[in-house]
């Protein structure tokens, strides 16, 4: 739900091929709005280039815009908020994570990240929204390899608890705040509508496919030997140690997707149903 439309405002939409920022773009060229896709490595004329990591690439992206839809690159982050303040944009929206919140973040690496841009936002002349989602529904798709080949899937903790959020929601938080000045200016934690184990979210899989997927319990040390061609060990570390964290603790969800979108997240089950494609040979 979009409550107000300020069409007269250029939205620079940076991520363009991901998942979150694609259906943002789709959502808010259907309210008429005018938006600036942007890509490290634009496929189509109708995407700027707008390279995170190359400061060159700012000027010309960000130029007429007036607010930006930003992913959490922190290596020239003071950089590209310097560049929109020349630019007059007013308002930037960070797709964060609930990382940010957990005990010493500073210590982990999947969290800095998000909060070295937090804290480059927070103090910068132009007003800024935090989206904190907790876990992407997307996520899931890491597993669709096993489950295609009908091989089990490797769980070193299968009673960590999730709340997986569907990326179209987190598409209309996003959406909602760039739309309505009301809305920005704060931090949300998004989290989907339940809170539900891993071992849960492969139930839930197995019935969307039609047959059972087998889960194999691992080590620590077996899952990031699985995992050391796609995720460095720092990495694969903060992964398990939130995995740990997290197993048998239900995850808190929270109220604020609701207030942004005017109704509850869609069920992983809704999401499951969606990319069947993906798990099925």
């Amino acid at each position: 739900m979009i409550r107000k439309a300020c069409s007269d405002m250029t939205i620079l939409v940076t991520g363009a091929r991901g998942a979150v920022a694609g259906e943002l773009i789709a959502l808010l060229r259907r309210r008429g709005l005018p938006v600036r896709p942007a890509s490290s490595r634009p496929e189509d004329p109708s995407v700027v280039a707008c390279d995170l990591t190359d400061p060159a690439t700012f000027p010309a992206a960000l130029a007429g815009v007036d607010s930006v839809f930003l992913y959490a690159e922190p290596s020239h982050i003071d950089a590209f908020v310097k560049e929109a303040v020349t630019a007059g944009v007013s308002h930037l929206v960070l797709l964060s994570s609930s990382a940010v919140l957990a005990p010493d973040p500073d210590a982990n690496p999947l969290a800095k990240s998000h909060l070295d841009v937090e804290r480059a936002l927070t103090a910068a002349p132009v007003r800024g929204t935090l989206l904190r989602p907790g876990t992407f529904a997307g996520n899931a798709l890491a597993w669709a390899w096993p489950i295609k080949a009908g091989a089990p899937v490797s769980l070193p903790f299968p009673g960590s608890y999730v709340d997986p959020l569907h990326e179209a929601d987190l598409a209309e938080a996003a959406a909602a705040v760039l739309t309505d000045p009301a809305l920005g200016g704060r931090a949300y934690t998004l989290t989907g509508p339940d809170s539900i184990t891993c071992a849960e979210q492969i139930g839930v899989l197995g019935r969307a496919i039609g047959r059972d997927i087998a889960i194999k319990q691992v080590t620590r040390e077996e899952w990031k030997a699985e995992m050391a061609d796609y995720l460095p060990g720092p990495i694969a570390d903060a992964l398990l140690d939130w995995q740990q964290l997290n197993d048998g603790v239900p995850t808190e969800i929270t109220t604020d997707l609701e207030h942004l979108i005017g109704r509850p997240g869609r069920p992983f089950a809704t999401w499951a149903q969606e990319h069947t494609a993906a798990f099925t040979p």
